[in-house]
């Protein structure tokens, strides 16, 4: 299991999974979750290397250094501390 920390909480998240479900749950607003809104646009504090890659629709809005949208971001292990 891999751990999700938002807002000095922690969650856990399956190895792989997505996390729009968790982020959502702790109050990040989620719009469309198809990543073309960029409602969802979080900040990594710490992490990124066990995120998914940077997939094309976040690419698409631009996002790059820590920026990432929380609907297309797998957490693959360890982790993960991010702000929105």
């Amino acid at each position: 299991m891999a751990k999700l920390i938002l807002n000095d909480e922690e969650f856990e998240v399956a190895d792989g999974e997505n996390i729009v479900e968790t982020i959502e749950e702790a109050g990040v607003p989620i719009g469309c979750s198809n990543g073309v809104c960029g409602t969802c646009e979080i900040e990594v504090l710490e992490g990124m290397e066990n995120l998914s890659p940077l997939t094309q629709e976040e690419s698409d809005l631009g996002m790059e250094g820590n920026k990432r949208l929380g609907c297309q971001c797998e957490i693959l292990k360890g982790s993960v501390k991010v702000d929105y």
